[in-house]
């Protein structure tokens, strides 16, 4: 069993990685709705945004090289999702199957303790077994099957919605 990869924040020095594995993404699967490659400027605005809020961005390091990374944003805009996080974890192709994404989904977890959030969703296409398996394997729970969502590759694809609840802040506040 290999080691785990070391994780640790992301800074903008990773963002050419970090562009690298979701353009990637983008090409070759349904694991993002999103047709065209992203730029670097779009990943800058991407990452700034994320830091102006106060969300992670994390990455995972082997020998110095970025083999993926992961992001806990705002589920929705409205106030009342405040203790709702939605997360992102992508991993290098070279780097699939080294329980990279496991380590990514652990440390989110960690931040989404630290961030007192109540709830931490994750959105999944239905043919992505492994996702679906690792989330329910790290607690997640189905709590949403959308048929036909979205248009990728020629044909329509089901989003599946998981989540995990977590113990969020002692003591919650409206505004």
């Amino acid at each position: 069993m290999p080691l785990p990869p070391s994780i640790r924040p992301a800074t903008e020095a990773d963002l050419p990685a970090i562009l690298a594995i979701y353009n990637e993404v983008i090409a070759n699967s349904t694991a993002a709705y999103v047709f065209a490659p992203h730029t670097l400027e779009m990943r800058q605005a991407w990452f700034d945004d994320l830091m102006e809020a106060g969300w992670p961005v994390i990455v995972s390091e082997e020998n110095g090289v970025v083999t993926g990374f992961g992001n806990i944003s705002s589920f929705r805009s409205k106030p009342g999702y405040r203790y709702t996080g939605e997360h992102t974890v992508h991993v290098h192709v070279d780097h699939r199957g080294k329980g990279i994404g496991r380590a990514l989904l652990h440390a989110l977890i960690a931040e989404a303790h630290r961030l007192e959030l109540r709830t931490l969703v994750g959105a999944i296409d239905s043919e992505n077994a492994i996702s679906l398996r690792l989330h329910a394997e790290c607690g997640f729970v189905e709590t949403a099957r959308m048929p036909q969502v979205a248009w990728k590759f020629g044909r329509w694809l089901d989003l599946v919605m998981m989540q995990l609840l977590l113990p969020g802040p002692k003591t919650p506040f409206a505004q």
